[in-house]
């Protein structure tokens, strides 16, 4: 089986270096942070395969829009496209994350309800963890029943500072 054609790029954000993995349409197929590379690798090989991505530059606009969006111009994730391979309920999951409005936020249990499988709190944990695309499909935004920060792939510190750059209300997680 061979996958589309995969470039890989570099960007420089505030919270790091950004791994951009696009297809030969200009979709966004991966986002991760340099410093996760091998985790980035590792989603994309469970449905890329082979997963040999070349080095190459994200589209233009894909870059300007993310670029904006980190220096405050937050709507311009909506203008990313994307896409993602995954089984149906992670497909599901991450269409989920993408209809939460920035600056708020939605608890896992509440994301489970959404998809109509309120008992299937640890497959949307799954789920969510598996999601190949950070920050423009925001798994950032979900959180825990409680209000309270939860695990984040890209690390706590970022996910705290994406939802204080979006305005979203949270709690910091009792130690």
């Amino acid at each position: 089986m061979t996958g589309p054609r995969l470039l890989l790029d570099r960007l420089a954000t505030p919270l790091g270096e950004a791994l951009l993995v696009t297809d030969g349409e200009g979709f966004l197929r991966g986002l991760d942070w340099s410093d996760h590379e091998a985790r980035l690798t590792y989603l994309l090989r469970l449905n890329y395969r082979p997963f040999a991505p070349e080095l190459g530059t994200a589209p233009v606009a894909l870059r300007q829009a993310l670029t904006a969006y980190f220096e405050g111009e937050l709507d311009r994730l909506a203008a990313i496209a994307w896409r993602a391979e995954g089984t149906p309920f992670q497909r599901a999951l991450w269409e989920a994350l993408a209809t939460i409005p920035l600056g708020t936020t939605l608890s896992y249990a509440a994301l489970a309800a959404k998809l109509g499988r309120p008992r299937a709190l640890r497959a949307v944990g799954a789920a969510n963890g598996a999601n190949p695309i950070s920050v423009v499909v925001p798994c950032h935004r979900a959180i825990g029943s409680d209000g309270s920060l939860t695990g984040y792939g890209g690390g706590l510190e970022r996910k705290r500072w994406l939802l204080r750059h979006e305005g979203a209300a949270f709690r910091e997680a009792r130690n």
